[in-house]
């Protein structure tokens, strides 16, 4: 609900799995969105458009009206006032910041505050104001990047949730607490917000209303709850969750969250009512299932797994499958590339955006792309 410098909770660290910490140099970023071929057994994508070229560009997503996107990027884009709002410079970025995509224009502009490092976008109703997760409030460097050990570890850095109009004004902090909140999305009545935070010394999953009132906690079992969306009629929450259940897993994972660190061994899908209430599994197949999202229907789910490549040796595979909420159905929706994460459905189902690394020029890179979706 990913990061690559490649410890931040929502591009999460999935994607440092294949992905090197550096991305080549990139070209003009989004003056024209290129046409991009889908694989034959990707029936249901059609009219690919690659929105994006070049480092990395991660969880992009639709506004209310899905006429733009919120997404963060390693890309460094400068004021042009020959061409569109804003344009690539050469110089990436040390960590991710914040952009809204208009796109009918394919116009870029930055909303975040360019300190600190950002994650994880979304919309407001009425796609005036957006939030999103950032550290620029406890430092303005980029966060240091984790020492793994050869492990697979990611890092929970001090990330609270902020809210600004689109133009990157009116800045509005809505947690305060210390360490990780992150992960936040909206749900469709525009109503409430669903967030993870360690503020209660874990990693759950807490709803609070849009001001930031009334936070309340949702999930209480051990372990990493998050990357939560709603159901098209806001009644249930769709996540992904990892929860150690030996002793010596539990004193492992307590030890790392100390140390602001998380290392999962396995992420499945599960849904819970809005209130927290009647959480259950989705999947269970003990590969690393994440950025799940519903389909417009409400009865099917679409989320990124390994579960084709888990426990091969060597680079893994991610690709989106859909699933029902019951379990059952399970479909492989892409085939190209080896990267295929955060999807979402536009508001009329019609569309769908993702990110892949599939037509990259440079190892490290991946971009956003969008397509009719075909039932």
């Amino acid at each position: 609900m990913q990061a690559i410098p490649f410890g931040r909770w929502c591009v999460i660290g999935l994607v440092c799995l294949f992905l090197g910490e550096q991305a080549g140099q990139a070209e003009d970023l989004v003056s024209k969105a290129r046409v991009v071929p889908a694989h034959q057994a990707e029936r249901h994508l059609k009219n690919i458009r690659q929105l994006t070229v070049g480092r990395q560009n991660a969880e992009a997503y639709f506004s209310f009206s899905g006429t733009k996107l919120i997404f963060q990027s390693t890309n460094d884009w400068v004021e042009d006032t020959d061409a569109a709002p804003l344009k690539q410079a050469d110089a990436g970025l040390g960590c991710y910041q914040m952009y809204v995509m208009d796109l009918d224009s394919d116009a870029v502009r930055l909303v975040s505050t360019g300190t600190g490092a950002t994650t994880c976008g979304y919309f407001f109703p009425g796609d005036r104001r957006v939030l999103y997760s950032s550290t620029h409030g406890s430092a303005p460097n980029c966060p240091p990047k984790p020492k793994r050990e050869g492990a697979y570890r990611w890092a929970l850095d001090d990330y609270d949730i902020y809210a600004v109009n689109i133009g990157g004004q009116e800045l509005q902090r809505l947690t305060s607490t210390p360490g990780y909140d992150a992960e936040a999305t909206i749900s469709p009545d525009g109503k409430t917000i669903v967030w993870t935070s360690v503020k209660d010394g874990d990693l759950d999953l807490y709803a609070m209303n849009l001001d930031g009132s009334k936070p309340r906690r949702l999930t209480h079992e051990i372990g990493y709850d998050g990357g939560a969306f709603f159901s098209p009629d806001s009644k249930r929450i769709v996540y992904r969750a990892s929860h150690p259940t030996d002793q010596a897993e539990i004193d492992k994972y307590r030890d790392l969250l100390k140390q602001s660190l998380v290392e999962p061994g396995q992420l499945e899908i599960y849904v819970m009512n809005a209130d927290g209430s009647g959480q259950r599994l989705v999947t269970s197949n003990g590969a690393s299932n994440f950025s799940p999202f519903y389909f417009p229907d409400g009865r099917r789910i679409i989320f990124s797994s390994n579960i084709e490549t888990k426990g091969e040796g060597g680079r893994p595979s991610f690709h989106l499958y859909a699933i029902g909420e019951d379990g059952q159905g399970l479909e492989r929706l892409t085939f190209e590339g080896q990267f295929n994460s955060f999807p979402m459905f536009s508001p009329d189902g019609t569309r769908l955006v993702w990110v892949s690394d599939r037509q990259a020029k440079t190892p490290g890179e991946f971009n956003v792309f969008l397509a009719d979706w075909v039932p």
